[in-house]
């Protein structure tokens, strides 16, 4: 599913990752833990194709760089074909939900359906579908200063899922919520890979949840221990 092969990254003169090397199976769930400013979010982000490695520059290994997914070759990507191959095939969930404000939690559920130009009849049908799934058939007409916060991660796994992605990648996805919520969210995840197939790739200082997952990578400055 995910295949990524020596990925440095630096920022200006800090060495953020120092080549990471890295196989993630299908249905997978699989934690990155470590120490603040070990390259956890970084990574992440390389993974999901929010922001690209170094391969040339202060690096002269640009034939050994490497990072595919779902047998995509990824570093070859334009922008715009990577950002369609992004909407397509990846999710996304974040600590601050980052909800629209101005919108209801139907409306931001459709948003990257809506983005891959899907029909707006079928769009709302999925997305309310999503929506009664993840509990939440009562709260499709409230915006987010309206609900919980739990109620609001919701609405975000909603969001990440409206597509059929293959993968979702998660930073700190119980980070702002209390005990009882996140142990929720901890188990939906499970269940949705259960029952959907889905690849969790997770980021978490939850230790409860770090444990939970198939594999348990930690990072310690900016590379994957073993």
């Amino acid at each position: 599913m995910i295949q990524a092969k020596n990925l440095h990254k630096y920022y200006d003169q800090l060495h953020v990752l120092k080549g990471v090397d890295l196989l993630i199976k299908k249905g997978e769930i699989v934690s990155i833990v470590g120490a603040s400013g070990a390259g956890k979010t970084t990574l992440l982000q390389i993974l999901g194709t929010l922001d690209k490695p170094n391969i040339s520059g202060k690096l002269n290994i640009e034939s050994t760089i490497e990072l595919r997914i779902n047998n995509q070759d990824i570093i070859s990507m334009d922008d715009k074909t990577l950002s369609k191959f992004r909407n397509l095939n990846l999710g996304f969930i974040f600590q601050f939900h980052q909800l629209l404000p101005e919108f209801t939690a139907l409306e931001n559920v459709c948003i990257p359906a809506f983005i891959a130009k899907k029909s707006k009849t079928e769009t709302e049908k999925e997305a309310k579908k999503l929506l009664e799934y993840l509990g939440l058939s009562h709260r499709i007409h409230h915006k987010p200063n309206e609900l919980s916060g739990g109620e609001q991660q919701r609405v975000a796994v909603a969001r990440a899922l409206i597509n059929k992605p293959a993968i979702i990648f998660a930073d700190e996805p119980s980070g702002n919520l209390d005990t009882h919520a996140a142990e929720n969210l901890h188990q939906l995840f499970f269940k949705l890979r259960d029952e959907l197939g889905q690849t969790f790739i997770i980021v978490t200082h939850n230790e409860e949840l770090a444990a939970m997952a198939d594999r348990k990578l930690v990072m310690v400055d900016g590379m994957i221990s073993d």
